[in-house]
């Protein structure tokens, strides 16, 4: 199906209406834009120029909400499903149980097909590489390949300093805004890796990143009670590995890219 891409007028629209309706399903704004910021330092300059010409210079982190933000527009339904994963604890990805309207895999399968093709139109190009962004750095958050029956920690109700929250906004965004930081300020101490250790984070597919993901899914499961009022100790734990899954969701990004361009 070809996809129309949203003029700049209703991009912008869709930007600022998602402040008021934010999704059950994202890193949080602030979460993406450092991947996407942490990913424009490992392009290289042939990705760079052919990225810039079809985003029309417009930055990775500005682009990476655009999945959510296109949530508010029903024309944009069939790509709801592609922004998680539902498994079992004790199971692995299997392509033949995917959702019947795709999941976070086929999702950016589907984007990399796009993108790749020579005949897509640029218009084309553009929409889905927005969408590819977007969702390198859904599959990195731990609470995207969560369990059905709560839907992916959203219905794990917990308190964040008293207040009503669940598991999965804690780990989308709670965390990140009680530190503070902007994205660029994330993204700018995200810490040093030497060329060695970049490698070694890129390696494996996308099913790979999936199950590594579902890995630390177990863990998060495991961090709270149903109920408990999480505070600074609950951050003092795990802020951590917030800040590192933004980090290797980027640099994974950054792979997808280079390698796409």
């Amino acid at each position: 199906m070809k996809v129309q891409l949203l003029s700049i007028s209703i991009f912008c629209f869709l930007t600022s209406f998602n402040l008021t309706a934010k999704s059950e399903y994202d890193w949080g704004s602030t979460g993406h834009r450092v991947v996407g910021e942490i990913a424009s330092k490992h392009l290289k300059t042939r990705a760079k120029r052919a990225i810039k010409k079809l985003l029309k210079k417009e930055s990775l982190a500005l682009v990476s909400t655009f999945a959510d933000e296109i949530k508010s527009d029903p024309r944009f339904n069939e790509f709801y499903t592609w922004h998680f994963i539902n498994m079992p604890m004790d199971e692995t990805y299997d392509p033949s149980k995917r959702h019947p309207d795709g999941d976070l895999v086929s999702g950016i399968e589907t984007c990399i097909k796009v993108i790749k093709s020579e005949t897509s139109p640029n218009e084309d190009k553009a929409f889905y590489l927005r969408m590819l962004i977007h969702l390198i750095g859904d599959l990195h958050q731990p609470l995207h390949i969560g369990l059905k029956e709560d839907r992916g920690g959203n219905d794990f109700n917990v308190q964040w300093f008293y207040k009503d929250s669940n598991l999965h906004r804690v780990w989308d965004t709670e965390m990140i805004d009680t530190y503070g930081m902007t994205y660029t300020e994330l993204a700018n101490n995200a810490g040093f890796k030497s060329k060695k250790d970049i490698k070694k984070l890129q390696k494996g597919s996308i099913i790979d990143w999936v199950n590594e993901t579902h890995e630390l899914t177990k863990e998060v499961y495991n961090s709270a009670k149903f109920g408990d009022n999480l505070r600074y100790n609950y951050s003092y734990l795990h802020f951590k590995k917030v800040r590192s899954q933004l980090y290797i969701a980027g640099i994974r990004l950054a792979k997808v890219l280079n390698d796409l361009f």
